[in-house]
């Protein structure tokens, strides 16, 4: 057998199984929304929201899961509820918002394990597939929902891409010319937490944040423009979640971590060798 015909075998196995089918299509859809919603988390200096509301959706979940209800449903609302509470705390109180967003998602995430231990034994949830993540388990309605809260997530962006990242780069010069900033703020916090939910399938509530995180700023790394780092890094992203993909397919191991772990990879790769920041390629500055 030739090369390049071992090669398509390779490629082409995993697609046989219908489970893996599902699987890469939620891990692209993800890799994208995650990067794209991800880079607004770095540019803002807020990647701790990212992790309270990756977090914070567990209570909801194990409501969900318990009242029979789409978990989708559950994990939504309470990231929403919880973002709404960490704001709260930080305009009624002299509370910074990092200590906020520690308290919140602490005290979520306590809720949400308790929750998950009291649930009677005949509806007992795995939590390692919530924390951890469960891709290989992905239903076709599973599919469906990460599909519609791409898109969701994708159009809005691309409607308000301008405000969006005004807001983001200079809060008080979107403020002071008109935009409607809390709005805005609000919007930003919808997308994030339901790039949240759309990730707990593939990564877990632990690792979400890697996901949101490592393929935007990876791209920062590269390119100087917000346009072009949501675009590399939703590539880097895609890449990362396929070969974490097929990776936990050919080597048994676990598909989340193994899709963080190439993620990771890729920084590590720009770190060092980015040609306007890699540290073995920048010029030794001058005394």
């Amino acid at each position: 057998m030739s090369p390049s015909l071992a090669l398509l075998n390779w490629f082409y196995e995993p697609l046989q199984f219908a489970f893996m089918q599902r699987s890469l299509a939620v891990a692209v859809m993800v890799g994208i929304i995650c990067s794209v919603v991800g880079s607004y988390l770095m540019v803002q200096r807020l990647a701790l929201l990212g992790d309270a509301i990756s977090h914070s959706v567990l209570p909801g979940l194990a409501l969900a899961f318990w009242l029979g209800v789409n978990i989708f449903v559950g994990a939504f609302i309470a990231g929403v509820i919880s973002t709404v509470l960490i704001a709260w705390i930080h305009r009624r109180s002299p509370i910074k918002e990092d200590a906020a967003m520690g308290i919140v998602f602490s005290a979520f995430f306590a809720l949400g394990i308790t929750l998950i231990t009291v649930i009677p034994k005949n509806k007992k949830i795995d939590l390692n597939h919530f924390l951890f993540g469960n891709i290989l388990g992905v239903t076709p309605g599973d599919v469906r929902d990460t599909a519609i809260i791409t898109a969701l997530v994708l159009l809005t962006v691309v409607l308000l891409y301008k405000e969006l990242l005004f807001y983001s780069f200079d809060p008080l010069g979107a403020q002071a010319s008109g935009l409607p900033t809390g709005r805005l703020n609000l919007g930003l916090m919808v997308l994030i937490a339901l790039t949240v939910v759309a990730s707990m399938k593939v990564v877990g509530v632990i690792l979400v944040l890697a996901l949101l995180i490592t393929p935007g700023a990876t791209a920062y790394l590269l390119v100087p423009r917000m346009h072009q780092v949501m675009i590399l890094g939703a590539s880097i992203g895609v890449i990362s979640s396929l070969s974490g993909m097929y990776l936990s397919y050919y080597f048994n191991l676990p598909s989340g971590p193994a899709i963080v772990l190439v993620a990771s990879g890729f920084f590590a790769l720009a770190l060092l060798f980015s040609p306007r920041h890699g540290l073995l390629t920048q010029r030794p500055r001058r005394p």
